[in-house]
């Protein structure tokens, strides 16, 4: 199996949730990362709670929604990493409102984070991915827009299934520099994101999941490590569902 010693990886949106276990799972397997996000208390807690990996750890306060800052994002990424083999574009927000209370800024707002920063990330990353002749860009999308959908999230959804949209096209662009592009679709995972729910709230999450559980950071980490290895060379251009079968039932009672 690849060996990541060596291999440099940024993680957009890696101060918490998904991105933080992203960034803790390829410095767990010996690959050097970097972190980004737009808050530098945010990075610096996210850096106490991965520890001390031998200087193999580096945090950029960057903003993807904005042209700018994205490309220094990726400059810097670069200088500090040494190059850049691995792109995690997994930023992103979700805030939840009523289709009628859309408003023209909401929309703008997350689609300038989900989808424009998505593409942003990916531009401003390339010429560094090309020059690692192994490139690869994995994408953290969501079932919810591809897949399911979920009232109040009309707006995400939309913007999820953009980044898939977007995903196909730039696999082909890409593949002349030797660089791949996937995507994972996350169901529904334990994260902070879930704070705040309840109980209850959580207890009907799991009974939707067949395995009865909700999902973890790390098991979006191993897959976006197995889209990011060297065995998965030959793949791009596709789209991975880890949801514990969330998605698969006919029927919702027979879970």
């Amino acid at each position: 199996m690849t060996d990541w010693s060596g291999v440099r990886v940024l993680v957009t949106g890696g101060s918490r949730g998904i991105g933080l276990g992203i960034a803790a799972g390829f410095l767990g397997a010996g690959a050097s990362v970097a972190i980004s996000g737009r808050r530098a208390d945010s990075l610096a807690e996210a850096a106490g709670r991965l520890g001390s990996v031998g200087g193999r750890l580096h945090t950029v306060v960057a903003d993807i929604a904005e042209p700018q800052s994205c490309g220094q994002l990726a400059t810097e990424a670069e200088v500090l990493l040494g190059g850049l083999d691995v792109l995690c574009a997994n930023a992103g927000i979700y805030p939840e409102c009523a289709l009628d209370d859309l408003g023209p800024a909401d929309i703008a707002s997350i689609m300038a984070t989900n989808v424009t920063g998505t593409i942003l990330s990916v531009q401003a990353c390339r010429a560094a991915l090309r020059k690692s002749g192994r490139g690869r860009v994995v994408i953290t999308s969501s079932i919810t827009g591809p897949i399911t959908g979920y009232p109040g999230l009309s707006h995400y959804g939309a913007s999820k299934a953009a980044q898939l949209g977007f995903m196909r096209s730039a696999a082909l662009e890409l593949a002349g520099d030797r660089i791949t592009v996937n995507a994972v679709l996350p169901g529904s995972i334990e994260s902070e994101g879930l704070e705040g729910l309840g109980a209850a709230a959580i207890a009907k999450m799991k009974a939707a999941v067949p395995q009865h559980r909700l999902g973890t950071p790390a098991d979006i980490a191993a897959a976006t490590m197995f889209f990011a290895s060297e065995e998965a060379g030959f793949v791009t251009g596709q789209a991975l569902v880890v949801d514990g079968g969330q998605t698969l039932p006919e029927l919702p009672d027979s879970v």
